[in-house]
């Protein structure tokens, strides 16, 4: 029997309100950002309108920036019917910029840490396995200025030829389990945001270039135990760069990258204040079959969660399943849709950091099946804002 949305759990006063409200409010004026900063007050750069990528170069690392990330999820499917959720982030954060100099004490350390996450869920047993590894920049930590190469520790994630637009990701999940996959685009590179610049909140430097491929043919091979098995399936690629992510008055944020049926992608993410409410730069955009995008701001979609998941590790109560009420471009209708967990324990706790949930979920619109996607809800473990300030 398949999971549905309207589960005896699911039954709540919200869920009731949803589909008897009306659908969101009339556009309101587009927010009234200040003018970015050329530089945050410790001397980053701060990401600017209208930017001028040459690829594959800037498929690379960028340390003129504080805070950079790749990531990476999909759903992937084996011969017997197996299905599977991965996730790979490669994070890059530095203490200081480029232009103040290098520590003197070794020719090996710098201040440049890199931290990797992975994560895999076995869907037909529910079992979730993370990892996480932290390292300074040197031997064991590396991103490339020159393109795509991250490396930390035996997990990378490459262009293996330049020339040719494929990424090549080897991960290991303490020995225990490991992926490895070659992702070849179906659609072309969009960058999101008004100019190029995907603002954060009402900061001069809260904002960040926001680079993604929402779908990629995937193809490789995932290893539990002592077992192999050939996948396929679809991925999702970002590549963030910024210098501030979060403002002071935000704990956290709620995202979804969603893959639908018909050939179309949405990506929204409801920014979190620390009173509970939604930031006015939170933001959902559709992305058509031609890769063209259509932007909706905080005032037009609806982001809500419909019961809770309380984690049994952290304590922390995430917002699961997610309802979801937006305008779809196509129709010009508002449409209703549910992202369902397929197993609700999906929480990373690591030593590093707060613990955060990053799920794979089935979705539906209307209550009708409709495709695939990856949730991220972090700071409900513990306010986020001073690690991306």
């Amino acid at each position: 029997m398949r999971p549905t949305p309207h589960a005896p759990r699911l039954l709540c006063a919200l869920s009731l309100l949803l589909l008897s409200a009306p659908g969101p409010a009339p556009a309101a004026p587009p927010p009234s950002w200040p003018k970015l900063a050329e530089k945050t007050a410790d001397g980053f750069l701060v990401p600017q309108p209208n930017p001028q990528f040459q690829f594959p170069k800037d498929h690379g690392s960028h340390p003129d920036f504080k805070v950079e990330w790749w990531y990476l999820t999909g759903h992937l499917f084996g011969p017997a019917r197996e299905r599977f959720g991965f996730q790979a982030t490669f994070f890059r954060r530095a203490g200081m910029p480029p232009s103040h100099g290098t520590p003197q004490s070794s020719r090996f350390r710098t201040d440049e840490i890199h931290l990797f996450h992975a994560a895999l869920l076995d869907a037909q047993t529910g079992k979730f396995l993370h990892h996480e590894r932290l390292a300074r920049a040197g031997w064991e930590a590396s991103s490339s200025t020159e393109g795509l190469h991250v490396r930390l520790g035996d997990s990378s994630l490459t262009m293996p030829d330049p020339a040719k637009e494929q990424f090549r990701l080897e991960s290991t999940l303490r020995g225990e389990a490991g992926f490895s996959l070659l992702l070849e685009p179906l659609k072309s590179l969009v960058i999101f945001g008004k100019e190029g610049v995907s603002r954060k909140g009402n900061s001069e430097t809260a904002a960040s270039w926001y680079l993604t491929y929402p779908r990629l043919q995937t193809k490789g091979e995932i290893r539990i135990g002592n077992r192999k098995i050939a996948v396929t399936g679809q991925a999702w690629m970002d590549h963030e760069i910024s210098s501030s992510q979060l403002t002071g008055d935000q704990a956290g944020w709620d995202w979804a990258g969603i893959q639908l049926e018909d050939g179309r992608e949405i990506m929204t993410y409801r920014l979190r204040k620390k009173d509970g409410s939604a930031d006015p730069a939170s933001s959902l955009t559709w992305v058509d079959t031609q890769g063209k995008l259509t932007h909706f701001g905080s005032e037009e979609f609806r982001w809500e969660g419909c019961g809770a998941w309380k984690s049994p590790g952290s304590g922390a109560s995430y917002p699961l399943p997610v309802e979801l009420v937006c305008p779809d471009p196509t129709s010009g209708k508002t449409v209703r849709l549910t992202l369902q967990p397929i197993a609700f324990d999906q929480e990373l706790r690591g030593k590093s950091g707060l613990a955060y949930w990053e799920g794979a979920c089935r979705v539906w619109i209307e209550d009708k099946p409709a495709g695939s996607a990856y949730v991220e809800l972090t700071g409900y473990s513990g306010d986020l804002s001073q690690g991306l300030r």
